[in-house]
């Protein structure tokens, strides 16, 4: 076994098959905002597509590899099947508002405001009864404040990209919730299961409402399919699992931080490729956005290297801080 494939035990540097997995994993995620921006496609087939088809690779996979598992989701696993459908139908609605508010608003604004998701996982853990850092609170109001700033200045190019602005912070607002119950689940089963029911639930979703809603699901030209396929192959399978691979190496904290890169990058790709340039009024919100989730997601490890062992094992005590990281099974 590589040093690569060993879980990362005591602080050592993540080595050069580490570093290509997230250079890989962050250039895959990239290029989902502008896939999407250029398909010809409503945004609910392309989201309806784009997990249809993930299920249909990850399906054979979960048999032959996880067959006992899938059996006991019948059985001893009932509950994390409970959550598995929950998170898909969370998911189902991140994907049914985030990627149509692309068609709608800048790639970069609804990009920048899916990225959110820490700041809703934050008020989430809120609910929960965990108590949030100051550092948290400040990285959600310059949040907040960049929403603000940059939904605002789209009032002066339409009401179409405001409505795709709201959009993309639901679409925040329910990856939050499709982590939320995703990591509930993924307390007992292993990513592969869990991503293959909860993927398949949420393309069952969006099928319901493309039917519900007259959306066409295909009569496409061919370079739109070949967007979607690049969805599927990059952001939505290549792009977790390298991150995921990461994740033995280096922190989750890491992995929210690159993740990040994603608004810059994908920024660049639509100016270059669609001569998308963002709207410069938009550009000192975004970068807000950009700072304040930083901001939080760094106070919330900080809070988690502060916790005593007990609390990070699940100690009883009644006030606990929650320690924030993004998960790399949901799209940003």
């Amino acid at each position: 076994m590589s040093p690569d494939d060993q879980p990362n035990s005591g602080g050592s540097p993540p080595g050069p098959g580490t570093i290509t997995a997230l250079a890989v994993a962050v250039l895959a995620i990239t290029t989902s905002s502008p896939l999407i921006a250029f398909a010809a496609a409503p945004g609910l087939a392309i989201a309806f597509w784009r997990n249809a088809l993930a299920v249909g690779v990850l399906t054979p996979v979960a048999i032959v590899r996880r067959r006992d598992e899938l059996r006991a989701l019948a059985g001893p696993y009932r509950r994390q099947l409970i959550f598995c459908v929950l998170s898909g139908v969370a998911l189902a609605v991140h994907f049914g508002t985030w990627v149509p508010s692309i068609k709608l608003t800048s790639v970069t604004a609804a990009t920048a405001l899916v990225c959110t998701q820490p700041v809703w996982q934050g008020l989430i853990a809120l609910g929960q009864g965990r108590r949030l850092p100051w550092l948290t609170w400040a990285g959600i109001g310059v949040s907040v404040a960049g929403a603000a700033a940059a939904t605002g200045a789209d009032f002066g190019v339409s009401t179409l990209a405001v409505l795709g602005d709201l959009m993309a912070i639901a679409g925040g607002l329910f990856a939050a919730v499709y982590v939320a119950f995703g990591e509930r689940a993924r307390s007992t089963l292993s990513t592969t299961v869990y991503t293959t029911v909860c993927y398949g639930v949420c393309g069952l979703v969006l099928l319901v409402a493309c039917l519900a809603g007259g959306v066409p699901l295909g009569g496409y030209p061919a370079t739109t399919w070949l967007a979607i396929l690049g969805l599927v192959a990059g952001a939505q399978l290549l792009g977790h699992s390298m991150f995921n691979f990461a994740l033995r190496r280096v922190s989750a904290t890491t992995v929210s931080i690159l993740i990040l890169l994603e608004v810059p990058g994908s920024a660049l790709l639509a100016w270059v490729w669609l001569g998308q340039a963002p709207p410069l009024a938009t550009v000192p919100g975004v970068l807000l956005i950009v700072v304040g989730v930083a901001v939080v997601v760094l106070g919330g490890a900080r809070a988690g290297r502060g916790r005593p062992r007990s609390a990070r094992a699940g100690g009883t005590g009644r006030r606990r801080t929650v320690a924030l990281t993004t998960s790399t099974d949901a799209e940003v």
